[in-house]
């Protein structure tokens, strides 16, 4: 009779969970379908339209602006949204989800060098919170929803259901995954995919890659990329964390600090004469996986990136990681005796490794977006590169629990 009862309360739970995934999934689907489309949009506008560029300033100026009239001026970012899966104390402002979804449209419209993935984190987990409120959820089953938002809206983005899934319950807190979120991340990121596939959103999904024989010579220079990736990866974070404490020790005042940001990077792309170094840029990320990059590209990239997020600028770092991973990579290559394309898309996941500090996440991204063929290379690159970044990354709440170097708990947050 107990083992009875013990069965039908964890199949109540598991049936609470599916229900409320496939809800999340719904709404995380429409949602991330709709930034999706916006940003597509604003992109395309932004194209087609070279004089935007000089309205970056401006641009800059309205989303202080919102921020400063939502009172969200203080820890309304990716950050926070770790922090409220990690401790039972913190809560995440709805107002957070239109709030970036605005703000990252505005900052592709006029050119700023971001992502969209900071967006769905903060989407996802924003919109997951509130719906746990309005369902009277604990605090521990908050933290779960909260993780099964984020994959729903990474999902619905990206288009990559099972690497949406590990990387919000990997994350959090490195050496440590969060399984009771596997469930729900799971069925909200199909669901949400789904959704994004009904319109016409394609997943993101490269092909042509040569993948060369499975030996010790080219995996030996494989593993030569990733340890150049682990250590690009730390300048990449160090320069990120450098650059927003200079723009907010000289710029004290907000407006001033996006202004100028967007002044400079107005300035920087009339001086290099091209447009490829402002939104996310997967039109070069695709061409460097077709084995065609500049030697600058990465440096340049890096560059911009740098700037456009720490004056203020909203929408993510990981597709600029991309983008950066992915030319270093297919400049780097030839010299060690790889193909370019192939180092091209080593170092995109290398490096989205190194910064997010989320190996099995990143093996399965590699399958999802590269196919299974080089899955033997992605592993090692991964695992290399996460060892040999140290305890940098792009998160600055993520906790690293378990030492990379021995089985020794650290508790430290990444630097």
């Amino acid at each position: 009779m107990e083992q009875a009862k013990k069965v039908l309360k964890e199949t109540k739970i598991f049936l609470k969970w599916v229900l409320i995934a496939l809800l999340l999934g719904v709404v995380g689907g429409l949602v991330g379908s709709a930034f999706h489309i916006l940003v597509d949009i604003a992109t395309e506008t932004r194209e087609n339209n070279d004089f935007l560029i000089w309205l970056l300033p401006l641009g800059g100026l309205a989303i202080v602006f919102l921020y400063r009239f939502a009172h969200a001026t203080k820890g309304v970012d990716t950050n926070r949204v770790i922090e409220a899966v990690d401790a039972d104390n913190k809560s995440i402002p709805f107002v957070m989800a239109p709030l970036i979804f605005v703000s990252t449209v505005l900052t592709h419209l006029f050119g700023g060098s971001a992502g969209r993935e900071g967006a769905a984190l903060q989407i996802g987990g924003s919109i997951g919170y509130k719906i746990g409120k309005l369902l009277r959820l604990d605090k521990r089953d908050m933290h779960t929803i909260v993780m099964t938002g984020m994959s729903a809206l990474f999902a619905a983005l990206f288009g990559t259901p099972v690497a949406a899934t590990f990387f919000a319950i990997e994350v959090v807190s490195v050496g440590v995954m969060h399984y009771a979120g596997l469930v729900p991340c799971i069925v909200s990121a199909f669901m949400s995919s789904f959704i994004a596939k009904a319109f016409g959103l394609h997943p993101v999904r490269f092909e042509g890659i040569a993948i060369p024989d499975v030996n010790i010579k080219f995996m030996g220079k494989a593993l030569v990329l990733a340890v150049l990736c682990a250590l690009l990866s730390v300048v990449f974070c160090v320069s990120l964390e450098k650059c927003e404490h200079l723009f907010k020790k000289v710029f004290k005042n907000p407006y001033v600090r996006i202004f100028v940001g967007g002044c400079v990077i107005v300035a920087l792309t009339m001086l290099l004469g091209t447009h490829d170094y402002n939104g996310a840029g997967m039109n070069v990320i695709e061409r460097a996986l077709s084995g065609s990059a500049r030697w600058e590209a990465f440096v340049l990239k890096l560059l911009f990136t740098v700037i456009t997020v720490s004056a203020g600028f909203k929408g993510g770092e990981i597709v600029p990681t991309f983008f950066i991973g992915s030319t270093f990579g297919c400049v780097v290559a030839p010299l060690i005796g790889l193909d370019p394309s192939f180092g091209a898309a080593l170092g995109f996941i290398a490096l989205f490794c190194s910064v997010v500090n989320s190996p099995v996440a990143s093996v399965i991204l590699a399958v999802e977006v590269f196919g299974g063929e080089g899955i033997l290379f992605f592993a090692a690159v991964c695992c290399i590169s996460y060892m040999t970044s140290g305890y940098s990354g792009l998160y600055h709440s993520q906790r690293i629990v378990y030492s990379k170097y021995s089985e020794k708990y650290i508790n430290i947050h990444t630097r």
